[in-house]
């Protein structure tokens, strides 16, 4: 099976599937949907002149790039869910064809869910708060916003890869999304080991404002999550192959 024929068959799973593609569909609603609500309550009082617009425009996404998690664990641990992974595998015997399939339509999948998330969590700050297009920063913190979240589904694919695990994957991982870099980052000495994590360089990516502690610029941030990404994609890639060696 070649790499088209693969990816083809990826997006039929997904179109099929109403776990995978309420997921995106849940992440664009939650974070365009509870920036509207919070900007709409608060913004007379807590959006004062000077502030770091970005906290407001970016508030939602707290809650859903945690969908955007669970689309990468989706794409890839469903079928170790299902116990299907064997027949794809036997499908494409080439593991990396398989990968790449799966690689090619989360990050797809995670660009669109970016564009409407960011679009539209700006329309919403600009309708409610009001939004100065001339703020320093604001173009580079929406290409942030943008590709935050396939890079968020590009990690959570891989390291559900190397897991091997759906419900490891989704115990683990969508915990850590919501909760624990934020508690991490709430420790002394430990958040100077935390702001360099995935999820926080990605957010601060998105900040027009420096924040006092971190050790790091704006375009950094991005950059560092990418290398996570990267890491992620790659030990996805040795499990698959690893897989192959142990059985199916």
């Amino acid at each position: 099976m070649s790499l088209g024929n693969a990816l083809r068959a990826e997006r039929i799973k997904f179109t099929t599937l109403p776990s995978q593609w309420a997921a995106p569909l849940t992440s664009v609603v939650l974070t365009v949907g509870v920036t509207a609500a919070v900007n709409a309550a608060y913004a007379a009082k807590d959006h004062v002149p000077g502030e770091d617009p970005a906290g407001g425009i970016f508030y939602g996404l707290l809650f859903g790039h945690v969908a955007v998690a669970c689309l990468g664990i989706l794409l890839m641990g469903q079928e170790f869910n299902t116990r299907m992974i064997g027949t794809s595998l036997t499908a494409v015997p080439r593991r990396g064809e398989l990968y790449a399939a799966k690689l090619a339509l989360g990050a797809g999948l995670g660009l669109l869910v970016g564009l409407a998330s960011t679009a539209g969590s700006f329309l919403a700050f600009d309708a409610t708060a009001g939004l100065d297009l001339s703020t320093p920063g604001l173009a580079r913190s929406f290409l942030a916003g943008v590709l935050y979240h396939p890079l968020m589904v590009l990690i959570c694919l891989g390291l559900t890869a190397m897991l091997g695990n759906f419900s490891a994957a989704l115990g683990l991982l969508t915990p850590m999304v919501f909760l624990g870099t934020t508690w991490l980052a709430a420790i002394p000495g430990v958040r100077e080991i935390g702001q360099f994590l995935p999820d926080r360089a990605g957010l601060y990516a998105m900040r027009t404002q420096t924040e006092p502690g971190i050790h790091y610029g704006h375009w950094t941030g991005l950059l560092i999550m990418a290398l996570w990404t990267a890491a992620a994609v790659y030990g996805g890639l040795r499990a698959m192959r690893r897989y192959q060696a142990s059985g199916e």
